[in-house]
């Protein structure tokens, strides 16, 4: 509860768990806070399940559960939007936090215990000594994703993220000669409903045509700003704050990084609305009054795409607008990853289940289940993003 109550943790109440995603799920209002008790709750059922079974420390049980809570201390304003402008990831601030005696959360965990805090860092880290424990909360089948589809399935009301908690919870065991986790053979059917749930949830939410439209105008509006900064122009900030150094696109430290959250941004876009600059008032006004770019698949032959983008650009061009920011190709690569990939170099990323029942072996997810299987094909998108009132003479020369 004491770190519960830190300024650090208490921050995660104003940084929503699916960014822009509130746009298109008009419920999807939920934080990181909620989502963070969720993962801690999981981990500690599990762990109170394995201890039954294997011999789990005090402190390594202690450890896993607050590397739970933890996790996602580092998260930057709208979740993960943010950090592919500012070029950060929140892990690494995660774990700075948890190591640093500057945050109330570091001298906590260094005061309950002088390991504690290594050991939380060690498992948001991925290198935990205690591999199948530090799976918990970084693998391929963590309390974190647990948590998150669960969640974001309830507060969008999609119902694609649902899968067989309990049987998971059930299944879930240490092989503990080679220190990894895995699935008892009654399990397979419930992991495999959780990778698919996680294939759908990606393909019909975290990919949604309208929640990456809101993001590629936010993405927009920024670099926006940051032209208009360096060029001494009309951007409004306050002087002498972490924003100012957002704008001047210098790394901010650990206090100034978890002194934002999303009312920082929304702050500023709204004065930016007055901005001289006709190109950053429009994009603002357009973010915050949800007047969003229209998302076109590119549906055609690869070959075709290029002349078609130039023609967009050109069209845009035509009627005022910049496609500098005006036009935005809206492109994530090949995804097997987010629902389940066999290429990688960790062990620890592979998801092991028990084949068989009179003879069971253990062995690799992929080379028992071909639903699996087929999972790893991947999917990829590839959109451009325009202004909506130009959506009929594009349509117009794609169907040319």
């Amino acid at each position: 509860m004491s770190l519960v109550d830190t300024p650090e943790f208490q921050r995660l109440r104003r940084i929503r768990q699916l960014g822009l995603a509130y746009f298109t799920y008009q419920a999807a209002e939920h934080s990181r806070f909620a989502h963070s008790l969720g993962a801690f709750h999981l981990a500690t059922r599990i762990l109170d399940r394995l201890r039954e079974r294997y011999s789990i420390s005090d402190e390594e049980h202690a450890s896993v559960r607050i590397a739970a809570l933890l996790h996602d201390i580092g998260h930057g304003p709208f979740s993960h939007v943010v950090e592919s402008i500012l070029g950060f990831h929140h892990e690494q601030f995660s774990i700075d936090a948890v190591l640093s005696d500057t945050t109330e959360i570091g001298r906590k965990l260094a005061t309950f215990s002088p390991a504690i805090a290594k050991n939380v860092a060690s498992i948001i880290r991925g290198d935990y000594a205690k591999r199948s424990l530090g799976q918990l909360v970084s693998s391929q089948l963590d309390v974190d994703r647990m948590d998150y589809l669960l969640r974001d399935s309830l507060m969008t009301g999609a119902k694609y993220g649902i899968f067989d908690l309990e049987w998971i919870i059930k299944s879930i065991q240490i092989n503990e000669p080679d220190d990894h986790l895995f699935v008892s053979a009654p399990g397979i059917y419930a992991v495999e409903d959780y990778l698919q749930a996680r294939y759908y949830m990606f393909r019909q939410v975290y990919f949604h045509r309208t929640l990456r439209s809101a993001e590629a105008v936010l993405k927009a509006l920024l670099r926006r700003a940051l032209v208009i900064f360096s060029d001494g122009g009309d951007v409004w900030f306050r002087s002498g704050t972490a924003f100012e150094k957002v704008l001047r696109g210098q790394p901010l430290t650990l206090t100034e990084h978890l002194s934002l959250d999303d009312s920082d941004f929304y702050f500023y876009i709204k004065q930016w609305q007055s901005s001289s600059d006709p190109i950053l008032a429009d994009l603002s006004s357009r973010f915050l009054d949800r007047r969003l770019f229209k998302a076109f698949d590119l549906d055609m032959p690869e070959s075709e795409r290029p002349g078609f983008v130039a023609d967009v650009r050109r069209i845009v061009a035509d009627r005022g607008f910049d496609p500098d920011y005006y036009v935005i190709e809206d492109e994530a690569g090949n995804a097997a990853y987010n629902f389940y990939s066999t290429d990688t170099t960790d062990p620890k990323n592979l998801i092991f289940v028990e084949d068989g029942f009179s003879r069971p072996s253990i062995r690799e997810i992929s080379e028992v289940s071909s639903a699996v299987r087929g999972l790893q094909q991947g999917y990829r998108i590839h959109r451009l993003c325009f202004p909506a009132e130009l959506k009929d003479e594009i349509a117009e020369l794609y169907h040319k």
